[in-house]
């Protein structure tokens, strides 16, 4: 008999009364609209994501403090009032660099990408997993980081994430993004390995290490609707969820931080008082099935 897979499930239940607001995010200076940019209640584990034409929608008991963050601009909190919100682009403080070529004449694979186990469903948090690369010595000879490799599970056809890369502060866990352009993939529906190209970042391999993180889009094109027994009252339940599905293992060491609303916090590893944990899986800990292709 097949083992059956682990599943990551985050559920919240509504217990009030919701209206929705509606609004649109623009660039301060072009005016154009910014999609995709992550939108939080202050203080809750509420929210929603802009969509490619800045537009967004979302349902929240009376009148609340919305935080918007988008890669390249400066974070802005406004009441929920507000129907345009112009944010303004960061200004990015740019370091001494010493510009060198590629040659993509050696190639080596790094990660844990053959051990699946099971798979990181997306609920109704904003939610973003970032998996901690460890530099190494031999990683000398092929410094550049090339591609990044995937699983994911869609339901959805042309479902969206983003993918995010970060460096890492005194404590370990992600700090500044490493690239300033948003890296949007679009993946089919069923399984699939996704081979992401990176190359033309020219993206060193930092000697401190770094992470690389998938990011949920809470838009309606990755909407779909889950079905499942609730364990206690065996009815059956229906939630909103959002594609894609991303393929995780248990593993023994402690990599991976996850993000709620721009706070990170380390994985906290799984007991057997956990519901869909087994004996097994004790003492092991949630990571995303993600490798690393770098390059000389």
């Amino acid at each position: 008999m097949k083992e059956k897979r682990l599943i990551w499930i985050f559920l919240i239940v509504a217990q009030f009364a919701f209206s929705q607001i509606r609004g649109v995010v623009k660039d301060s200076i072009s005016g154009e609209p910014i999609s995709y940019v992550n939108i939080s209640v202050e203080n809750e584990t509420v929210g929603t994501t802009s969509e490619a034409d800045g537009s967004f929608s979302l349902d929240i008991k009376d009148e609340k403090v919305l935080i918007f963050s988008a890669l390249g601009f400066e974070t802005k909190k406004l009441s929920s009032k507000s129907e345009v919100i112009l944010l303004k682009p960061k200004v990015f403080e740019l370091k001494e660099v010493v510009i060198e070529q590629p040659k993509f004449k050696k190639e080596i694979e790094i990660g844990n990408f053959n051990k699946p186990l099971g798979y990181h469903i997306s609920g109704d948090l904003e939610w973003s997993n970032a998996k901690f690369f460890k530099y190494e010595t031999t990683y000398e000879q092929t410094k550049f980081v090339k591609k990044i490799k995937i699983t994911t599970r869609s339901k959805v056809n042309n479902a969206k994430f983003k993918i995010r890369i970060f460096s890492v502060n005194k404590e370990g866990s992600p700090e500044d993004d490493l690239l300033y352009e948003d890296i949007i993939v679009t993946v089919k529906k069923g399984k699939r390995k996704n081979i992401i190209d990176i190359s033309n970042f020219k993206l060193v391999f930092p000697e401190e290490g770094l992470f690389i993180a998938y990011e949920v889009l809470k838009i309606e094109s990755n909407k779909y609707e889950f079905k499942y027994t609730e364990n206690k009252s065996k009815k059956l339940i229906k939630k909103i969820y959002y594609a894609p599905d991303f393929e995780c293992n248990l593993v023994e060491e402690q990599n991976t931080y996850h993000n709620r609303f721009g706070k990170w916090i380390k994985l906290q590893r799984w007991h057997n008082n956990e519901i869909g944990s087994k004996e097994k899986y004790n003492n092991k800990v949630f990571e995303p099935a993600i490798n690393l292709i770098l390059t000389n």
